[in-house]
């Protein structure tokens, strides 16, 4: 399955460290990890929301591709408009999470002030 996540710079920092292969922890007042399944979607949080609250104004889409069976077992959100979809996983699976990302994690898109 290929997914996306916006992110900022300092997360966007953290990943490179990882050698582009993991997504850093959640902070703990966030219980989800939640990638998104479509482009369009990952665009308009980082632009909206990446740009708009993190210090340095900006916003970047990476696209990565998970393991389509272990996917699975996670649900499908849709949180606004019918595209607006997110696959929901517990913050505590996500080192499980990382290690069925096949291949790198790539930055697709980038935006700023």
């Amino acid at each position: 399955m290929i997914l996306y996540r916006p992110v900022g710079t300092a997360e966007l920092e953290l990943i490179a460290q990882s050698g582009y292969n993991a997504f850093p922890p959640r902070l703990p007042e966030q219980p989800i990890f939640y990638p998104v399944l479509n482009e369009k979607y990952a665009h308009e949080i980082a632009v909206r929301w990446n740009v708009r609250d993190n210090s340095d104004h900006k916003g970047y889409v990476t696209q990565f591709e998970v393991d389509d069976e272990y996917c699975s077992r996670f649900e499908v959100h849709t949180v606004g408009s019918s595209y607006h979809q997110e696959l929901w996983v517990p913050a505590e699976e996500l080192d499980e999470f990382n290690s069925h990302i096949v291949g790198n994690i790539k930055v697709i898109s980038s935006f700023g002030e």
